[in-house]
């Protein structure tokens, strides 16, 4: 069978037994036996058990059988699948991959996003994060002329906004930073070894921010947010924030509130939703998104 088929099953296979949460062998085969992969062939063990031992060496998702439960499957490890893992982040990806390829007939109808490629550069990033060697980078910042060089600790990788970043922490005075992909000319493997801070947690260091703006100076603040009209649904449906609650709600608004660093990156969110978003507390943040709006209308007035 050839690969491309095999990896349609496999994911078939992790999000019926997620769903399901636990599923017999004779439960899947009936499942599977409505699909058009399966061309009216049964799901025979051995075939289970080899996909099984698959999708544990390339996922790492382990599938285990509750034998005190009618022999019914379940992902064992389940937090592997949770919102912000690399695991996730594939089977999602894939999954929509194999709806779209099921649908290549409506390829002219079916519209997405550029992800800009850094294959190469990804590929040298986690191979340093991988054998624990620092990395030498020409990085560019937007408006500068001339790229810097430094060496840093390549601490984890980050997709935000269609970019990759790197969170690297500097050799010389253990700063962290984000560096986008997109602004590094060059990199290499460094032959100087570091080792990765025992206590550190990606997941939990990027855990009170918005985005990619890191900054420790910004004190993690309870911001309230009112959204009006239709907002306060696109709100509920796609939270800004992992720690966004809703707590109040009317005719035509919703208050959220929501506990994080209030960065640039998440002052700039907010002013972008125009009107439609309102910060209520606290003062601070409201003066920012106050001062941003009044810069954007004094651009306007001077064209008049």
């Amino acid at each position: 069978m050839k690969k491309p088929e095999l990896f349609k099953e496999y994911i078939w296979l992790v999000n019926i037994i997620k769903h399901y949460r636990k599923i017999s062998l004779q439960e899947i085969n009936t499942l599977w036996l409505e699909t058009e992969m399966s061309e009216g062939i049964p799901f025979a063990r051995s075939t289970f058990n080899r996909h099984k031992d698959a999708i544990e060496d390339m996922f790492g998702i382990i599938i285990d059988c509750d034998r005190r439960d009618g022999y019914r499957y379940y992902i064992a490890n389940e937090e592997v699948l949770g919102q912000h893992t690399v695991q996730n982040w594939m089977l999602s990806t894939l999954t929509v991959s194999n709806v779209i390829a099921a649908g290549m007939s409506l390829r002219g109808r079916i519209l997405l996003e550029s992800i800009p490629v850094q294959g190469k550069k990804l590929a040298v990033a986690i191979h340093a994060m991988r054998a624990g060697c620092c990395l030498m980078i020409d990085y560019r910042k937007y408006g500068s002329k001339q790229s810097r060089q430094f060496v840093v600790e390549p601490y984890c990788l980050k997709y935000f906004r269609q970019r990759w970043y790197i969170l690297a922490r500097y050799k010389k005075n253990g700063y962290y930073a984000m560096l986008s992909l997109d602004r590094i000319e060059d990199m290499l493997v460094s032959d100087e070894r570091f080792k990765l801070d025992p206590g550190f947690d990606a997941e939990e260091f990027f855990s009170a921010y918005y985005g990619v703006f890191v900054d420790d100076e910004v004190e993690i603040t309870t911001v309230t947010l009112r959204a009006h009209g239709l907002e306060a649904y696109y709100l509920r449906d796609l939270p800004l924030h992992d720690s966004q609650r809703l707590v109040a709600h009317g005719d035509g608004w919703a208050d959220y509130k929501l506990q994080l660093r209030p960065t640039a990156d998440f002052i700039a969110k907010v002013v972008s939703r125009g009107s439609w978003l309102e910060v209520l507390s606290p003062q601070w943040v409201i003066d920012k998104v106050v001062s941003a709006h009044r810069e954007a209308i004094e651009r306007y007035e001077q064209k008049k």
